[in-house]
């Protein structure tokens, strides 16, 4: 196979999410306008996160390579004026997720966490749709409906909440700062 040359080659092997984004963004503020990175990393989530972290920055992502247990994932950097990062608009705390859910609200709780993470803990009746399967699976969200998405930490749901809100979802609210500091009622697995 043909080696894809880049300038820049990151290690994120063995980090898990959202690791792999964190040094993927210290590392494209190195990197000048038109370069381009290899980030090889061994999460399997971090094919969604870094094509969905690229767009969201207005960064390229040029593709993913999967050779045995390592995804090499290359992004091109763009020009300065191309790059402000955007946010969804509309957000809400956890504190205010929970009195909505107490006032039997009609919501919908969308979780974009991996299904592990959903697994060992989620919020009761949350519908689970990872963030890499979000695209494909926009079928079985109703565009009327009042979505409120959560993530571990808040950078994932704001993803979903931009392309959710890009393919007509008109009520899309990401909660902050989401699971990691959630103190409401949750599902959880005991083990």
């Amino acid at each position: 196979m043909e080696t894809i040359k880049s300038n820049v080659t990151l290690d994120a092997k063995g980090l898990a999410c959202p690791m792999p984004i964190v040094k993927t963004k210290k590392a494209m503020t190195q990197l000048e306008g038109g370069q381009v990175l290899e980030v090889q990393a061994t999460d399997k989530g971090s094919k969604a996160d870094m094509k969905a972290w690229a767009e969201s920055t207005g960064h390229q992502y040029l593709g993913t390579i999967e050779e045995g247990e390592v995804l090499k994932h290359y992004l091109r950097k763009s020009s300065a004026e191309e790059t402000a990062e955007k946010k969804h608009p509309n957000v809400i705390n956890n504190e205010e997720l929970q009195a909505k859910i107490a006032s039997h609200d009609s919501i919908v709780i969308l979780d974009v966490r991996e299904e592990a993470e959903y697994a060992f803990n989620h919020i009761p009746n949350a519908i689970s749709i990872p963030l890499g399967e979000l695209e494909g699976r926009l079928n079985e969200l109703n565009k009327e409906d009042e979505i409120f998405i959560v993530c571990r930490t808040g950078s994932r749901s704001d993803l979903a909440a931009r392309k959710l809100s890009a393919n007509g979802f008109a009520k899309v609210v990401n909660v902050l700062p989401g699971m990691s500091k959630w103190t409401g009622d949750s599902v959880s697995l005991n083990l």
